[in-house]
């Protein structure tokens, strides 16, 4: 239950009571998929077929529940627990579709069903959680469950229901849950609108160029994508740069005009805070607000309080300590960095005081001239194909699947790329889909998801459906997608969320797959990362898209010689946003808060410098504020990290593709989904809980 119900509300009807009643014959999602591998068929599914079948989908899974808590037979885990895993099939079937298409493949008609359906699928949570009947049924069977006879997985699934009701507010008066119950209806619908403003502001801002001088120190690659998305918008002649950070990101690191770099990096960090019809902060203020209002009913002092003590970190004292243990030598670095930056503009005459807008121009030349490394030297490596053959090469190695690219397994998008994915033995175990080039109808950044998770109730095995999404730059007439050194680690990244879902070997939905606490599910795809730039992995995927070349060692030397170069800014822009996060949810009064001041009041609190921004700023913060997901949880990447760094010590001990290293990993991490609390399950890996030092050495801040 808890996927589904985790999956609609990140973005999350207030649905017409006249909708016209559809049938198996002409609604897709009332008839069973005979697609191959039950992958939903995405040409036979209209806009128009969502929210009757989400309509259909919440009466059938409240009558479901309905049935469950009426049942006269004393509780038992197959007649509550099971039963409850096995209802709202149609929610599920929709919601997996149509909130994967509002991030992956959008409209307006979508976001305005998105808008619409979001109260409604809180209301329906609720009326799940804050069913007395049925919560009555979960807390007998927790109350006996040392005497059930039941497995781990089991206990672990009893006690993890039993705590969302809890949380969801079960054991609160009547009074408290229809407070709570118009608390959750009006976030819902605030999460929606927030995201809506960020796309709407990444869309609306174009840098158009109609001068060639304009494109001075622009690498060609640059230029001609600049022109492609000129052509596309029928203005051939000119370039067009946009807040899109394959567009943005080159642009700001090469181009020698200092005016038009602040123009694009000032759009970019200004995003949802304009004043106009898109901005975020009012919509951020009553977050917030509401927020701290659902903690207190629900009995904790803050909402940082309420959203740890379910994840590993507990308090919000341990979060703050873990960063601040990083933030001194983090912030000490970046001013290092900061006045190597200002002497370069001295020296080659620049009569100007370094700005953020700078950073990621000087910070290359700074490379350039310290490493001898250019980004632009890495790239031609790096084309987009080989590095996702990179991915599946070392999941062949280390975990000894593959994956075969098959054509006819449906797609939502014609550039998504389909694969079967099989064991070691040639079992199939999961069906994969790639969709890595930016398109305007993907919301930014990078992700994973699925379509369906892994499970095996009653021996019928369900074979999980999952896709990575990017927003990479597309092949140019005869060039490939080349890729810079941050963009193919985002690629393992998420690639490493994928190998969680895929490899999922669990019984029950509810626990399966990457359905682990925000704090550690960042864990396991960021310990893929540390593969990418192992000479032994280069040797196997970073061929010259021209000449075929291998890496040569001499590039992949400067390139370890400069691993810990500008870790300062990064880790800095990093810690400021987890800080920032924390410090919203850390508030025991958020009446009339003032969006603007509250961000420059911690940001400064804390010693930010204003030639680094933080990596997210509150009004396009998506992670924290169009969801629930990371809020009060942005810190997860770096305590995610600390097992990251440590755990690929564990492979760096024996060879790092080393089978039995590896296999521990595998049985003890990765196909074990939500089944074990996750710090057991890292022990069980490890031998031991993970130490700080290995972050701190990967870092250069030791």
């Amino acid at each position: 239950m808890k996927p589904l119900l985790l999956t609609l509300l990140t973005g999350l009807l207030m649905l017409s009571c006249s909708e016209k009643k559809q049938s198996a014959a002409d609604n897709p999602f009332f008839a069973e998929w005979t697609t191959p591998y039950g992958v939903p068929p995405f040409d036979q599914i209209k806009d128009s077929h969502y929210e009757p079948a989400f309509t259909e989908g919440m009466t059938r899974q409240l009558a479901e529940m309905d049935s469950i808590a009426s049942n006269p037979d004393a509780p038992t885990f197959e007649n509550t627990i099971v039963k409850m895993e096995k209802s709202g099939k149609l929610l599920t079937k929709v919601g997996g579709v149509f909130f994967n298409l509002t991030s992956a493949n959008t409209n307006d008609t979508l976001q305005a069903i998105q808008a619409r359906i979001s109260p409604k699928l809180s209301a329906h949570q609720d009326n799940i959680y804050l069913n007395a009947d049925l919560f009555a049924r979960v807390k007998t069977l927790f109350d006996q469950k040392e005497t059930l006879n039941l497995t781990g997985e089991q206990k672990k699934l009893l006690s993890d229901t039993y705590k969302y009701f809890v949380r969801g507010g079960a054991n609160l008066n009547d009074e408290q849950k229809a407070k709570l119950r118009k608390i959750n209806e009006e976030l819902s619908s605030l999460y929606v609108k927030f995201g809506d403003n960020v796309l709407k502001d990444n869309n609306a801002f174009q840098l158009v160029l109609d001068k060639p001088e304009d494109l001075a120190g622009l690498p060609e690659n640059v230029k001609t994508a600049g022109a492609e998305a000129a052509k596309a918008k029928k203005m051939e002649g000119k370039w067009i740069y946009t807040l899109h950070k394959p567009s943005w990101i080159p642009f700001a690191t090469y181009s020698t005009r200092r005016d038009l770099r602040e123009k694009i990096v000032t759009a970019y960090t200004m995003r949802g805070d304009n004043g106009n019809e898109s901005d975020n902060n009012e919509v951020i203020s009553k977050i917030v607000k509401l927020r701290l209002e659902k903690a207190n009913v629900m009995g904790f002092p803050t909402y940082a309080h309420f959203i740890l003590d379910d994840r590993m970190a507990k308090t919000p004292e341990n979060v703050n300590g873990l960063l601040m243990k990083v933030w001194p030598p983090a912030i000490a670095q970046a001013k290092r960095e900061r006045d190597d930056i200002q002497k370069m503009i001295d020296k080659e005459g620049g009569n100007f005081k370094a700005a953020h807008w700078d950073w990621l121009y000087y910070s290359e030349k700074i490379r350039k001239e310290k490493y001898d490394l250019d980004e632009e030297e890495i790239r031609p490596y790096l084309q987009a194909d080989n590095v996702i053959k990179g991915t599946f090469i070392l999941a062949q190695k280390l975990f000894g699947i593959t994956f075969e690219e098959k054509t006819d397994i449906p797609k939502y998008f014609p550039e998504v790329r389909t694969f079967v994915v099989k064991n070691a033995e040639g079992k199939e175990i999961g069906i994969y889909l790639s969709d890595w080039f930016y398109r305007d109808s993907k919301r930014g950044g990078a992700w994973m998801n699925n379509y369906r998770s892994q499970s095996n109730m009653d021996g019928n095995r369900i074979l999980p459906i999952i896709v990575n999404v990017g927003n990479f730059s597309k092949p140019q007439g005869d060039t490939p997608s080349l890729l810079n050194l941050d963009e193919a680690s985002t690629l393992f990244h998420e690639f490493g969320h994928a190998l969680h879902g895929l490899l999922s070997d669990v019984t029950y939905l509810s626990i399966s797959g990457t359905a682990t606490p925000s704090d550690f599910v960042e864990f396991p795809s960021q310990v893929l990362e540390n593969w990418l730039l192992e000479p032994e992995m280069l040797k196997l995927y970073a061929f010259h898209y021209k000449t075929g070349e291998v890496m040569p060692e001499k590039l992949i030397e400067k390139i370890r010689k400069a691993g810990k170069f500008n870790q300062g800014f990064a880790t800095t822009e990093y810690v400021a946003a987890a800080l920032l996060d924390m410090g919203y949810h850390s508030l025991t009064n958020a009446d009339n808060l003032d969006v603007k001041s509250f961000e420059k009041k911690t940001l400064d609190g804390i010693g930010l410098i204003p030639e680094v921004v933080s990596r997210y700023r509150s009004t396009y913060f998506s992670h924290i504020f169009s969801g629930d997901g990371y809020s009060a949880g942005y810190y997860s990447y770096l305590w995610s990290e600390v097992m990251d760094a440590d755990a690929f010590d564990a492979f760096r001990e024996k060879g790092i593709f080393d089978a039995v290293t590896a296999k521990s990993y595998h049985d003890n991490i990765l196909s074990k989904g939500g089944t074990i609390e996750a710090g057991q399950m890292y022990r069980n890996f490890r031998g031991r809980d993970p130490e700080i030092g290995p972050l701190l050495k990967k870092r250069g801040l030791n």
